[in-house]
């Protein structure tokens, strides 16, 4: 019984404290994420609208997300702590179950056991009476010979009456003793079954309170990577205008690689990206790389794809748009599969045969992905394709014939086979770079060794460091030499910039570039504005920087964090927030392109 008082004193303490957890209904954020997508689409990213409800549904999101984590953050051990102690008071009761259950098999058996005390409690008590009748003092004296005689045999009649009555007294409190237990019995079995019912409910409430929170978070969470999409599109709106070469037929020009050039001034930092954006699959400059190492076409493909083997696709007939996508445009060429292949510009027909191979079998598998095997049209642009209504012709010729037909298979279905023209020594996967993720695409790093531990490994023993467009720091300056390098004050004012931001999300659309319009509709702050705006919230601007440096998880190929110090102390930044406000704030083009970058000085 003190067993389930003491229960029942945690579960009323489980049920108090369960009255204090916060409900996930305690708040309610009436950010509505399509209407961002709808004033952020098209040609509108930059627009006031779009950037007024992303501040505004951000802003809200983001309170909403931070008041349901500091409402249950401190009660998360509490909760732990009361499932723990559920736990144990499960376990206790089935202890009490089976010292019940114990227990009532002892009462039965006593009872049973009683059955036959009763056939010799009823023959004691009636021998009893009989003597008691027929054993008097009196007939006794008179039916005895001697005093010795009587005294004996009264002795002997006294004993018997004593045991008779110790048999009697011995079975009647049994009979009390199993009716008591049997009383308290039922009581604990009432009591317990009480105790079970309010356990479950106290336990399916706290899971319920827990759950809904949880789904509460996890629902705002999912509202932000909504949201931080949107901004990713208008980032990347502004990348393009860089107009980097995707693919790596067009051989001219290369990136800006400015080591080495004077900008004109000093102390100068350079922000240098690893690879073009869109590095997934089929790496081409590795392509180049592998094969001239030795690498068949085959080897080259399982190095960029996961998949189960080649299939023969003939007789399906390929249709080409004008337009900028899939089903775009109307139709300006038609023709076979083959033929289609042979007309596609996607690497220099120089390349050794077995890279030229592996372009045709990924150019076949890509097609018939996405067009669904002809039934629909594909672009003639780099936004799918580089497609020309003449044929290539010469070698590029020779590697679609000799790979007639193959095309990679996953599930028996065609995988759509991206790929780029360098990846920056990283094999990526399509989620890396946000899109879907797909089981076709993998991660590696693409080296001899398939492991790269600094920067200088990975220059030194990628694959595609051939390639023009390997190591680049992107857009430039008339006025300094047409380079990318940055004053210090320049890298001093991003610094600024990131530092606003996280300190206050609402000035976010007065700190784009300030060389071009603001794409918000709003004032664009000066650097020296930045600077006031950091002062009144408490901090102490940078006026100029004296060393950046960064971290790289070299596994996965990703700046995981940027360190500055400067005339203001020290400050560190993740990799890739200090990326996206380099890239909204860097004056003129100047960007930096991809997940792995360094700082040149």
């Amino acid at each position: 019984m003190k067993k389930i008082l003491t229960l029942l004193f945690l579960i009323i303490f489980i049920s108090i404290a369960i009255v204090f957890l916060p409900s996930s209904k305690a708040q309610n954020n009436s950010c509505d994420i399509s209407n961002v997508q709808n004033a952020c689409g098209g040609t509108n990213g930059f627009g006031s609208a779009c950037q007024d409800l992303l501040q505004q549904c951000e802003s809200t999101i983001n309170q909403a997300l931070q008041e349901s984590i500091n409402a249950t953050a401190p009660l998360q051990s509490k909760l732990d702590s009361l499932n723990s102690q559920i736990e144990g008071i499960k376990g206790t009761i089935a202890d009490i179950e089976a010292n019940l259950a114990q227990k009532k098999q002892d009462i039965n058996a006593g009872y049973a056991n009683l059955a036959k005390q009763q056939e010799i409690l009823d023959a004691t008590i009636r021998d009893y009476y009989i003597r008691s009748y027929y054993n008097s003092p009196l007939l006794i004296l008179l039916s005895t010979g001697s005093v010795s005689q009587f005294t004996q045999i009264l002795g002997y009649q006294k004993a018997n009456a004593d045991r008779d009555k110790a048999i009697i007294t011995t079975v009647a409190m049994e009979i009390q003793d199993l009716q008591n237990q049997q009383k308290q019995l039922q009581s604990q079995e009432a009591s317990l079954s009480s105790l079970k019912d309010n356990l479950d409910q106290q336990s399916a409430q706290l899971d319920k309170i827990v759950s809904g929170a949880k789904a509460y978070q996890a629902t705002l969470s999912n509202q932000l990577s909504q949201l931080n999409s949107i901004q990713q599109s208008i980032i990347n709106a502004k990348l393009a205008g860089l107009n980097i070469p995707l693919f790596a037929y067009n051989t001219q020009g290369g990136c800006s690689s400015d080591i080495g050039k004077d900008p004109g001034f000093s102390p100068k930092f350079g922000f240098f990206t690893y690879g073009v954006p869109n590095r997934v699959g089929l790496n081409q400059y590795g392509a180049y790389g592998r094969a001239q190492a030795g690498q068949t076409s085959d080897q080259i493909l399982r190095a960029y794809y996961n998949f189960d083997g080649y299939q023969n696709f003939s007789g399906i007939t390929i249709n080409v748009n004008n337009g900028n996508g899939i089903n775009t445009g109307s139709i300006i060429w038609s023709g076979s599969l083959e033929d289609y292949v042979k007309r596609v510009y996607e690497v220099p027909d120089s390349w050794p045969m077995e890279a030229l191979k592996a372009q045709a079998i990924a150019v076949r598998s890509y097609v018939l992905a996405a067009t669904n095997n002809g039934a629909n049209s594909i672009c003639a642009t780099q936004n799918c394709q580089v497609f020309q209504t003449n044929p290539k012709g010469g070698n590029w010729d020779q590697a679609v014939n000799d790979t007639s037909g193959q095309v990679m298979v996953m599930g028996g279905n065609p995988i759509k086979a991206w790929f780029s023209s360098t990846h920056g020594g990283y094999i990526h996967s399509s989620s890396d770079i946000g899109w879907a993720a797909t089981p076709w695409t993998k991660n590696a790093v693409d080296t001899p060794s398939g492991s790269a531990g600094s920067f200088s490994d990975i220059q030194n023993n990628a694959y595609d460091k051939s390639s023009p467009w390997f190591y680049c720091d992107w857009g430039s300056r008339s006025q300094y030499n047409g380079t990318a390098w940055l004053t210090s004050s320049d890298v001093a004012d991003i610094v600024n910039v990131l530092l606003l931001a996280q300190k206050d999300s609402s000035t976010v659309n007065h700190l784009y570039q300030t060389d071009k319009p603001n794409p918000a509709g709003t004032d664009t702050w000066s650097a020296d504005q930045v600077k006031q705006e950091l002062q009144s919230r408490g901090i102490t601007p940078y006026n100029s920087v004296s060393s950046v440096t960064v971290s790289a998880d070299f596994g996965s190929g990703n700046t995981t964090s940027v360190n500055v110090s400067g005339d203001a102390g020290s400050v560190s930044f993740s990799g890739e927030d200090f990326k996206n406000y380099f890239n909204l704030r860097a004056p003129s083009n100047i960007q930096i392109v991809g997940p792995l970058y360094n700082v040149e000085r």
